[in-house]
């Protein structure tokens, strides 16, 4: 079993760097930046779900086999992966402001290139460019809050910039609900399902341009006036000041120098292959059942219209995934990430092995909607909120966004594994039960991954989780957990 520690440790910065930000509560300035982080989430979800939706609208147009429906479903994931990465340690070199912004550009233009598709191989390929733009904005978002926040409020707010994900889920299928309702053509419903994923992402692009360099980065960094300024910024202290046009902050370092630092780390490694491991699982199950919920709700429902499963899918989102988040919201800062990330995994474990193990339970449209309901509510109150806040705050500053686009990078490999996987699985003799015993079991292995890699960091500074980081190994193993 990996090693963990206590911390009693004054931070590597120095006593007092950033008490006043560490202390404060949560400012006007603070939830400005998590608008700005977290309309970048309702933007990716919008754009990664609502494919499940276009993809049936295009089956009989485009006249798509099964594995072209999987690549459709999955190509973005995979593409995303490899911009975790790339803007992950870029951000660790050059600062977080010095991109911020630009992963949104990306997106923006695969998703118009995507809604102005002629063929099949177009609309695959736009959808690459638009993944690695969705990537590029997982380790840069949460850790720029994170930077920002509280210790006492860092998993509410890093939670509320995820949590903008639950409004895309929703705002998808209730535009997609309200064009099918119309007269607008199929061949024209999709194009604009797919070109209004570039609006939101396109409206903060300039807001994104203005914040300051984060003050834990500024500071890393060497450009200690900008820290200070951060700092005054986000405990509202300073109203006037406006950012610097650029920050000098950087880290010069090697374009793999940051991977070995987590590699040959044994704690860091350790927590690096909980991060990624578990959200690996997390999102084989949650991707693969989300973008398919179209198939899936087939299934269920033969005979139903596509308006008609959409709307089903809606409420799904809307009754159990909503509350879900704002449960997780309130209690990430009381009972702490890995508490709440155990009790999810273990929740959509039973909910997903009772769908495929219960009799009935998938021929009775009422009893899989609770079911598959609540497989949602677990998700977003535990890992699916829980795997996204954890290594924006366990990784040390100079790897924080490596670290998180790794973990992110892993994720998506996991989502298309599942978003490829689940058509197949549905489509063979396995059908809807078999896929979602095989949801259930990996859910059970993030399960034993969060419970024996991961800390916990509720209620301790971003600086006292990293001296734990590079603290030398203790011969005795102790909880990590607050002074």
């Amino acid at each position: 079993m990996p090693e963990t520690l206590r911390m009693t440790a004054v931070p590597a910065t120095g006593p007092g760097t950033f008490a006043a930000l560490d202390d404060s509560k949560i400012t006007r300035f603070q939830y400005k930046i998590m608008f700005i982080s977290g309309m970048g989430f309702f933007t990716d979800a919008y754009d990664l779900f609502i494919i499940g939706i276009v993809v049936d609208l295009l089956k009989p147009q485009w006249h798509l086999s099964t594995g072209q429906v999987s690549l459709l479903n999955s190509a973005t994931l995979a593409a995303s992966a490899l911009g975790a990465v790339i803007f992950g340690r870029v951000a660790d070199i050059l600062g977080r402001k010095k991109i911020y912004g630009y992963e949104v550009l990306i997106l923006a233009i695969g998703a118009i290139a995507s809604a102005l598709s002629p063929n099949y191989t177009f609309l695959l390929v736009s959808r690459v460019v638009l993944g690695i733009g969705i990537g590029g904005d997982y380790p840069v978002s949460a850790t720029i809050m994170s930077e920002y926040s509280a210790k006492r409020s860092r998993g509410r707010m890093v939670g509320l910039v995820f949590a903008m994900q639950g409004a895309g889920l929703v705002v998808g299928p209730l535009i997609a609900a309200l064009l099918l309702n119309t007269h607008v053509p199929n061949g024209d419903i999709w194009r604009v399902l797919l070109g209004l994923g570039a609006v939101p992402g396109l409206a903060v692009f300039y807001l994104r341009r203005q914040i300051h360099e984060t003050p834990r980065f500024a500071h890393a960094g060497g450009d200690l006036d900008e820290a200070q300024a951060a700092i005054a910024a986000a405990t509202g202290q300073s109203g006037t000041r406006g950012p610097k046009p650029g920050s000098k902050a950087r880290h010069p370092q090697g374009a793999l120098e940051g991977l070995r630092t987590l590699a040959h780390n044994r704690r860091m490694l350790f927590w690096l292959m909980g991060t990624a491991g578990t959200w690996a699982m997390l999102d084989f199950a949650y991707y693969g059942n989300t973008i398919s919920s179209p198939e899936v709700l087939k299934v269920i429902n033969p005979h139903g219209s596509l308006l008609h499963n959409t709307l089903l899918q809606l409420l799904i989102f809307t009754v159990f995934a909503l509350p879900g988040y704002w449960l997780a919201i309130r209690l990430l800062d009381r009972s702490g990430r890995k508490k709440i990330q155990c009790f999810g995994f273990t929740m959509m474990a039973v909910a997903f092995l009772a769908i495929g193990l219960v009799p009935g339970a998938t021929t009775v449209v009422a009893s899989f909607v609770v079911l598959f309901g609540a497989s949602y509510f677990f998700t977003e109150f535990g890992p699916n909120t829980t795997t996204f806040i954890y290594p924006a705050e366990i990784f040390p500053v100079d790897v924080r966004t490596t670290g998180h686009g790794v973990s992110a990078a892993a994720g998506k490999l996991g989502a298309f594994a599942g978003a490829y996987l689940f058509p197949d699985m549905l489509a063979s003799s396995m059908g809807l039960r078999g896929a979602e015993i095989v949801a259930g079991v990996v859910c059970l292995v993030g399960l034993g991954l969060s419970a024996w890699l991961l800390p916990e960091p509720k209620g301790m500074s971003l600086e006292q989780l990293e001296a734990a980081a590079y603290a030398p190994p203790s011969p005795t193993r102790i909880r990590l957990a607050a002074p």
